[in-house]
């Protein structure tokens, strides 16, 4: 069983209580919008991250992380981008990814709306973890916690983190 911190928008944003909940995960996901490397960093040196690029990410986030992200944890396949839309109306860019990699769990960011929503059709879950910064029209900072444990999504809780 493996605990994962999922976020998003960032926004070069981090404080010590978002770094509170980084510290109690395994893994921390964070699905693009990073802004900078002292996000990135401070994460890392916690917890092993995964990440991937948003669009307001510079040159340097986007040479260091991927655009899409198609990774396996335990038994669950997963694909991760920062511009994904939602089901069943998901962008250009992934769904042909969604498609090809048939993920159990696809992870957008970009919104600062946080959902959680199944995809019957495709028989996916959807995560956007809403945002954690205080940049953008989001009134509450937002995340998620799950657990990974073989091929199921346990534990599911929603993470407010206040007013931006």
């Amino acid at each position: 069983m493996i605990k994962i911190l999922l976020l998003s928008d960032s926004h070069s944003f981090i404080d010590d209580t978002i770094l509170k909940y980084v510290k109690q995960c395994d893994e921390v996901w964070h699905a693009g919008d990073i802004g900078n490397k002292q996000v990135s960093d401070a994460i890392e040196n916690l917890k092993p991250m995964r990440a991937v690029w948003g669009n307001i990410d510079d040159m340097p986030t986007r040479n260091r992380f991927p655009q899409h992200a198609v990774f396996y944890c335990e038994k669950v396949k997963v694909v991760m981008t920062h511009i994904g839309g939602y089901p069943p109306k998901y962008n250009k860019l992934s769904k042909p990814i969604i498609l090809n990699e048939k993920p159990n769990l696809f992870i957008a960011g970009h919104s600062h709306i946080l959902k959680v929503i199944r995809d019957p059709g495709l028989n996916l879950m959807h995560m956007n973890p809403g945002a954690i910064g205080k940049e953008g029209f989001h009134q509450i900072r937002t995340m998620l916690a799950f657990e990974v444990d073989g091929a199921e999504l346990k534990n599911l809780k929603v993470i407010e983190l206040g007013k931006k």
